[in-house]
């Protein structure tokens, strides 16, 4: 069936290059520039363009339409549906954590608005806690991104954006998803906006019984059960608001509530009843002033986090204040320079600790032609008097190959990055080490784009591969009776990336084929002790290959699609011992837009694991078989 599904691949590339060219299906190739700092759009809210001194990295955006599908659903579906990524799933809405290019759920550095939201005492996030519907975009960016965006973004960096847009009168949606096993997520939304003010309001509800059947193997026979105590109710509300007070001046804020409570499944053979709660504020204020090529943001917002897991309470509160000055200082030159200012407050119920940080950051895009682009960053940042590695990056590409109908281009980028050390590795109650250092990496990439346009047909792909070597790896080692972070462990990562874009319309009907392949190596170089065996070994929950492509069918108000993803063997021992066997899931689902007198939406259906299929993604946490959902949106 994989080899199907590669075979089919190419004969729908074969047969969109194999159409007869016409005279008039002379394409112009759009030259995507980073130096329009002052070209705003007269409607949409000024945001900073993330992906300006991005040259020779790999961004990947999703947009409010391609997220609509999984409205109320855990990000953590839609990654790993939708992406060639893969994330650690301990259950249906359970605990997700992302894993890039083969490093540590702590090695991928997390904002919402330009907030840097992982929490301060674990160093990483919970994707299945972040609603899909909660933000209107989200951009992944593959690999090191420590200069650009600070601690954390050794493995790659995510950013979810709220979007909102004057002249757009009053809006109303209302949304509803219905699925198997107790799904029901519900979402309000209000917004009005003007010529100089737009004001959005969401509040949501999303609740699963997460009742499903599974196959026990820890049990003689493997018998049928029904999970239980699983569920899930979240809660939540967002307040977006923009005022341009004038040509040259405009203020943003957001404030992102969020409230989660979960009974933790337990793994099969277990009985726990453990319970978590969740509960996050965000919130985030932004100045711009407009001046002639120039830019200025000031920034400032706060960062909560209050988990109870059973009796246990732990709190979190980051305070920001930041400033950037964005600069075009010719067609050829663009310069970014700025600070941040981080202060960490940490309740935990095993200590209590806080922490300024400082971090310098300078950005500078050259251009020297229309085919040839390159980004330099620098970033150092200063905790408690500790210096963080200095962290740059040099990033290029070039447009080397250009004709009618075809264009390649080549990437290349060399980074360092950093990880400062969590609260909880360095002030834990007993075992904590405050003489950690910062973990720290060098990596590098190169990578080949090719762009066929031709007519109603358009083909775009794209081939990477890197190179990484992670230092200082922190890991927690037993000691007497006691456990203690240290800095001793070394992995080298490396892997290929294949990215895959196919669209055509005949008539009235138009064809799309997205697909993703990573394969990953992520391979301990040191042995911690004289009974550990895994140097030379792949990481434990590291697939060493994972595909993913969907196929989607539409014709006028009508749209279909056949979702594949594939996941290959993992390890749960450090040795290689404890293989996780490959799965492979298809999902299949439809979407119809409608338009009744002033109302208008859509609908659609899901069927998740079309195949019921039995998998684990990590051990003896069971996963729901075939489920279907139902989601209906209506605007007026």
């Amino acid at each position: 069936m994989f080899l199907k599904t590669y075979s089919l691949l190419f004969i729908v590339a074969y047969l969109g290059l194999s159409f007869p060219i016409q005279e008039n299906d002379f394409v112009q190739f759009s030259e995507p520039s980073r130096s329009d700092t002052l070209n705003l759009s007269e409607v949409e809210v000024f945001s900073p363009d993330l992906d300006k001194y991005t040259f020779g990295q790999i961004v990947q955006t999703f947009s409010d339409t391609e997220l609509q599908d999984f409205q109320g659903l855990p990000f953590s579906d839609f990654l790993q549906q939708r992406t060639g990524l893969f994330l650690r799933q301990y259950g249906a809405g359970m605990l997700s954590s992302l894993t890039m290019r083969g490093t540590s759920a702590g090695h991928n550095a997390v904002f919402w608005n330009g907030l840097p939201i992982n929490s301060p005492s674990l160093g990483q996030s919970d994707f299945s806690i972040l609603p899909v519907g909660g933000f209107d975009q989200a951009s992944v960016y593959f690999g090191s991104g420590g200069a650009l965006y600070g601690t954390d973004a050794i493995g790659g960096t995510v950013h979810l954006t709220n979007k909102l847009q004057f002249e757009n009168g009053h809006q109303v949606e209302i949304s509803s998803l219905f699925g198997s096993f107790g799904k029901w997520n519900q979402q309000f939304e209000f917004g009005y906006s003007d010529l100089s003010f737009s004001t959005r309001t969401r509040i949501y509800r999303n609740f699963s019984e997460n009742d499903f059947p599974f196959q026990n193997v820890t049990k003689m026979g493997t018998p049928i059960e029904i999970q239980s105590h699983a569920r899930i109710e979240q809660v939540g509300a967002m307040q977006d608001l923009s005022w341009k007070i004038n040509p040259d001046n405009l203020i943003s804020t957001s404030v992102w509530l969020n409230d989660t409570k979960r009974e933790i499944q337990p793994i099969m053979g277990s009985n726990t009843n453990d319970i978590q709660s969740d509960k996050n504020l965000r919130w985030v204020i932004d100045y711009f002033h407009f001046a002639e090529n120039k830019v200025w943001n000031a920034k400032s917002g706060v960062v909560r986090d209050d988990q109870i897991f059973n009796e246990s309470f732990n709190q979190t509160t980051q305070y920001f204040l930041a400033g950037d000055l964005d600069w075009e200082l010719s067609a050829k030159w663009n310069s970014k320079s700025g600070i941040r200012y981080t202060w960490i407050q940490g309740n935990l119920s095993t200590y209590q600790a806080t922490e300024s940080r400082m971090e310098l950051y300078q950005s500078t895009n050259f251009q020297p032609s229309e085919k040839l682009g390159f980004s330099v960053n620098l970033r150092q940042l200063v905790y408690e008097g500790n210096f963080a590695p200095f962290t740059p990056s040099l990033g290029g590409e070039w447009k080397v190959w250009r004709k009618e109908f075809h264009q390649i281009q080549i990437n290349s980028n060399l980074a360092r990055s950093f990880k400062v050390p969590t609260l909880n590795d360095r002030f834990w109650a007993p075992g904590g080490n405050p003489d950690l250092q910062s973990e720290k990496s060098w990596s590098g990439e190169l990578g080949l784009n090719h762009i066929f346009k031709k007519g109603r047909f358009d083909l775009i792909q794209g081939l990477t591969i890197y190179k990484m070597a992670v230092e200082n790896w922190i890991i927690w080692l037993p000691k007497g009776n006691l456990w203690s972070p240290e800095n001793i462990r070394e992995v080298h990562n490396s892997g290929l990336e294949y990215t895959l874009e196919v669209n055509k319309k005949v008539g009235e009907w138009t064809f799309g084929l997205n697909a993703n392949y990573a394969w990953v190596s992520a391979i301990n170089q040191t042995d911690i002790s004289e009974n550990d065996h895994s140097k030379g070994k792949q990481l434990p929950y590291t697939p060493e290959h994972k595909f993913q492509s969907i196929m989607r069918i539409g014709k006028g108000l009508f749209n279909s699609f056949l979702n594949f993803q594939r996941v290959g063997e993992r390890f749960s021992g450090t040795d290689g011992s404890g293989k996780l066997d490959p799965y492979q899931l298809w999902d299949i689902g439809g979407n119809y837009n409608w338009s009744v007198w002033k109302l208008n939406g859509n609908l659609g259906f899901q069927i998740n694991n079309l195949f019921n299929t039995d998998y684990l993604v990590m051990p003896l946490r069971a996963m729901p078989g075939r489920n279907y959902q139902l989601n209906l949106n209506v605007r007026l």
